[in-house]
């Protein structure tokens, strides 16, 4: 298999699991520092959507860890379609979340201006944590292609 930027066992493939762990557990603690968050399902849907995706981003990057100590070459196609199976999951579940979370801050800030009626509202975390939501998922989506073309090289 190809050699490819952000591969599994590779120090770009480290980064990458390492700043999507790190975006998903932001979006999770500035959410969780919301006020009033949990009385929209949106909201808790992206709290678990990013807290299952920083457990398999820290998982992978431990295991990246693992191959790069002992010089372990990951490009197994077994192991390569699990991430493929993986990565795919976590993105389609992350983007959806980050959407729907965007959705409800749209009608909330510009819609029906629940931000300005309750000024208790925080929709600005509610704005940083979907940010962060968005830019976990663009990682993952960069990891998820790089382990598609490893698997199509094959």
């Amino acid at each position: 298999m190809k050699v490819v930027v952000g591969s599994p066992g590779t120090w770009s493939g480290l980064l990458l699991r390492t700043g999507q762990c790190v975006f998903a557990g932001a979006s999770i603690g500035v959410m969780l520092s919301a006020f009033g968050f949990s009385n929209y399902t949106a909201f808790c849907y992206l709290i678990a959507s990013m807290g299952l995706q920083a457990l398999w981003s820290l998982g992978l990057a431990c295991l990246d860890i693992y191959a790069l100590r002992i010089r372990r070459d990951l490009h197994n196609p077994v192991l390569v379609s699990l991430f493929v199976v993986g990565d795919w999951v976590t993105a389609t579940l992350s983007l959806a979340a980050a959407c729907s979370s965007a959705g409800v801050t749209v009608l909330f800030v510009r819609d029906v201006d629940f931000c300005r009626r309750y000024p208790q509202l925080s929709c600005g975390r509610y704005e940083i944590s979907i940010v962060l939501a968005f830019l976990t998922w663009l990682l993952i989506a960069v990891s998820s292609l790089v382990m598609f073309w490893l698997l199509a090289s094959v």
